[in-house]
């Protein structure tokens, strides 16, 4: 036989879905029924009792009304009627497969009278299960009609053991897996800023197309040439030499044939300069036949004379 039933266990307060009953709390404490504040003081302490649009108030309006339900607290006990009714069994050490409907349904209604007198919202589920118990209860009463196959009537408590067993299974196996270490509550992922950009991939070039580059490369750099000058020292005095040694052994040679256009404009200057000063002092002579004709240049007499002497 079963035990008497006996109050709900400390803390915790039969609900539904995760959520137990609620309970009505006055500022003086914690209690089951619900109380009016009476009295409220003006002033606690020097302390805001309340901020309203950011302004700290530190006195209560007269005029303030507070329900009675002001304040809920929510204790978080059963997971409904199936965690409910599994500890009413195990508590009691009951034999799953032999449950004392009896003993179970007085508990179970008992718990329900008291979700009712807070909150008959939450006691429609558990009401539910109570119509369930209660069903079981009667079917057990009632004689049990033989079968024709001689096989025994199946136990009108069957359907209610298994769901019991594979809640217990699936609460254990939850339990179990809220043990394991989480994420974000037992250790910590860690993390390290970097910077993955990909860099950007180019195809690979032909060599046709190297080529060509490297062609035009070649032609803008002949655009650009650098050119060094350097001041050539030209001495009229050793031109004058030059042309006496290339008409020596000739009778005469023609005016152009003195001169090298290819060593530039500085070197015929010179290169006159010096003919011009031969001719002055009688050792060239300048030759031409008529207006306009070709000219010639040869050795003056005193040029002549001089080497003949020699």
């Amino acid at each position: 036989m079963g035990q008497e039933p006996g109050p709900p266990p400390a803390g915790r307060v039969p609900g539904c879905q995760g959520a137990a009953a609620a309970l009505r709390l006055p500022k003086q404490g914690l209690s089951a029924d619900p109380v009016e504040l009476e009295t409220t003081p003006e002033v606690v302490d020097h302390v805001a009792v309340a901020t309203l649009y950011g302004e700290p108030l530190f006195q209560l309006p007269q005029d303030l009304y507070i329900p009675p339900d002001a304040l809920e607290v929510f204790l978080e006990a059963f997971q409904g009627p199936l965690d409910l009714l599994l500890y009413l069994i195990r508590k009691q050490n009951f034999n799953i497969f032999d449950i004392p409907l009896a003993d179970v349904t007085a508990q179970y209604l008992g718990y329900v009278e008291q979700i009712r007198t807070h909150n008959l919202e939450l006691a429609a589920e558990y009401l539910l299960m109570a119509a369930l118990l209660i069903e079981i209860k009667s079917r057990m009463l009632l004689p049990v009609r033989p079968r024709d196959d001689g096989v025994e009537a199946e136990d009108p408590r069957a359907e209610l053991v298994r769901r019991l067993l594979e809640y217990e299974r699936i609460k254990l196996g939850a339990l179990k897996l809220d043990e394991l270490p989480l994420l974000g509550r037992d250790f910590w992922r860690p993390q390290v800023q970097a910077d993955f950009s990909a860099e950007p991939r180019y195809e690979d070039v032909r060599p046709e197309d190297l080529a060509q580059a490297w062609r035009e490369l070649l032609a803008r750099a002949k655009l650009h040439q650098h050119h060094k000058i350097t001041r050539e020292q030209l001495s009229v005095r050793e031109h004058m030499g030059i042309l006496l040694r290339r008409l020596q052994g000739q009778r005469y040679l023609g005016f152009e044939d003195l001169f090298e256009p290819v060593r530039g404009p500085q070197v015929l200057v010179v290169t006159f300069i010096a003919m011009l000063e031969l001719t002055r002092e009688g050792l060239l002579e300048l030759t031409q036949a008529e207006a306009f004709a070709p000219i010639y240049v040869r050795l003056g007499n005193r040029q002549a004379e001089a080497e003949a002497a020699y």
